[in-house]
């Protein structure tokens, strides 16, 4: 992926209530540039995910979820609601099926050039390309009329005409439609680009005359097509996820089923209209194959093999860049939710006076938890037993650490429990411990995979303590001396077995890899004697 210019000040601008509490650094590959160790590379596009209110913590920027949350405002949230419905009486939704192709959806082929008098080829081959052409002209004209134009005309700008009248204000349209305007647009354009072809081709008077659509589909899926659906899928997730919270809301509640109960919806309810994009990109290559198979001009076939390539080519490239702004997205909440002790409050046998602790300044936990340079390959709630009580502990194996860390509740929740804000990648337990107001501070330190020892621990030998399922961490030194230790105690055998077969793996994966590049160091090409 190549890196592109960004305004790292504008990009500062549009999130500086995130940077007022998390101080990453966001910088560019320039000539020129200097880059530090933590500093993020933002790549092609990355910017504008990376600045999306999605990805952003920020709790004093958030409006609140729904205004009756205090009690003792009953008749208020009834008038509320009543004069919601009115509202809704109010809106007007013209018929959106007055496009001339409209007609021509639920025809074959054969119907068409039966209705325009024309006689079909003599070619068989010919006509099973017309007809697999007709198949994707068809199939784009109920993707953009049955469903985006639903999702367009009945659910977005419904949402924003109550936006006009002062409700449902909080509803973030982006998060939930994303650039839905822009694939209506894009899709408009490809429908109308085929209907012009097929028009052409029915009202001539030469038999024998071909389907003239590969400039067609060498401008739409080489250009914005691919492109708009790329942008929509990326936020496809985080959508569903906020719609699951919305609907919670009454207010939310009421406006959904007047949307769905209308009939140019045909009974399909939000979820399924929203999943369609993501369905036709992946249908696209299917498509194309169908025409390239029945393509004769071995130059006609070359061209529509490249163009299938290019659009598979484009859903790899968004199965990575989903994984990537996942990964992004799930370090982010972590970062705001495992916290860092310094020394003094981690370790009670270092004396530090207040007037010495400025000195002491902490690695940043964001570089330590960069997702640009680690993974987090397996994680879970365990019980942690000390010498008196035992604590709920969550484990965080990374790919070259393990971070023990001890789950907290607060009263006071934290910034960005807010369930409309929860990530979807997270775990449920670890979802339940943030929705409680709690936190995950870090134990003593995190522990290199090159450090760490893991035991089973026989029940003979902790039986008398009441555990079960247990099993030793061990923090060696680099002098293989033991500098901690973590009695773990897992829910059931089962569970134990995975968490020491996976922190075995990760064991064996990352000196794999240490090897690796030492191997590299050693056999890099030596210079010439002669220079």
């Amino acid at each position: 992926m190549g890196l592109v210019p960004s305004d790292l000040t504008s990009l500062e601008q549009r999130n500086s209530g995130f940077y007022e509490h998390r101080r990453s650094s966001v910088v560019l590959n320039l000539p020129g540039l200097e880059v530090f160790p933590g500093d993020l590379l933002v790549s092609d596009g990355a910017a504008d995910y990376l600045c999306h209110p999605l990805l952003l913590l920020n709790s004093e920027s958030k409006k609140p979820r729904w205004p009756f949350s205090k009690r003792g405002v009953g008749k208020d949230k009834h008038k509320y609601i009543s004069d919601l419905e009115n509202c809704l009486s109010s809106v007007k939704i013209t018929s959106f099926r007055g496009y001339e192709f409209c007609s021509l959806k639920d025809k074959t082929w054969d119907e068409v050039m039966e209705t325009h008098h024309k006689l079909p080829t003599d070619q068989l081959d010919l006509r099973k390309q017309q007809e697999a052409m007709w198949e994707l002209f068809t199939s784009e004209c109920t993707y953009f009329l049955d469903h985006l134009l639903v999702l367009k005309m009945i659910f977005m700008n419904t949402l924003k005409y109550l936006q006009t009248h002062e409700y449902l204000l909080d509803v973030d349209l982006w998060r939930l439609f994303a650039n839905l305007e822009e694939l209506t647009q894009t899709s408009l354009g490809f429908v109308n680009s085929l209907f012009g072809i097929v028009k052409d081709y029915v009202d001539t008077s030469e038999t024998s005359s071909s389907l003239d659509f590969i400039s067609v589909l060498t401008k739409y899926f080489r250009g914005s097509l691919c492109e708009s659906h790329q942008t929509y899928c990326l936020n496809y997730s985080a959508a569903i996820f906020y719609l699951e919270s919305l609907r919670q809301r009454d207010d939310f509640g009421i406006y959904l089923k007047w949307c769905e109960q209308n009939e140019q919806c045909r009974r399909l309810h939000l979820p399924e209209l929203l999943v369609a994009p993501l369905q036709r990109l992946t249908r696209y290559p299917l498509l194309l194959k169908n025409i390239w198979k029945r393509s004769m001009d071995s130059a006609e076939k070359i061209m529509i093999y490249s163009i299938k390539e290019k659009v598979e080519k484009s859903i790899r490239d968004l199965e990575g860049k989903v994984k990537w702004l996942d990964n992004f997205q799930k370090f982010r909440y972590l970062q705001e939710i495992i916290v860092w002790p310094p020394l003094w409050d981690r370790d009670k046998r270092f004396f530090i006076p207040e007037c010495l602790k400025h000195i002491f300044k902490e690695h940043m936990a964001e570089n330590i938890l960069s997702p640009t340079n680690r993974h987090l390959l397996y994680e879970g709630k365990l019980t942690l037993a000390e010498s008196t009580r035992f604590l709920d502990a969550y484990l965080f194996l990374f790919n070259d650490f393990l971070l023990v860390t001890k789950t907290k509740r607060n009263k006071k929740k934290l910034g960005g429990s807010d369930p409309g804000l929860m990530c979807p990648s997270l775990t449920p337990e670890l979802q339940a411990v943030i929705k409680e107001g709690g936190s995950c501070t870090v134990l003593d330190q995190p522990i290199p995979l090159d450090r760490l020892v893991v035991k089973s621990i026989e029940p003979l030998h902790v039986s008398v303590f009441g555990l079960r399922n247990a099993f030793l961490i061990q923090h060696e030194n680099r002098y293989r001396q033991c500098i901690a230790a973590f009695l773990l105690q897992a829910q059931t055998e089962n569970i134990k077995k995975t968490w020491m077969a996976q922190i075995t793996a990760a064991i064996s994966c990352f000196t794999k890899n240490q090897e690796t590049k030492k191997i590299s160091l050693f056999t890099l090409p030596t210079e010439s004697s002669e220079i």
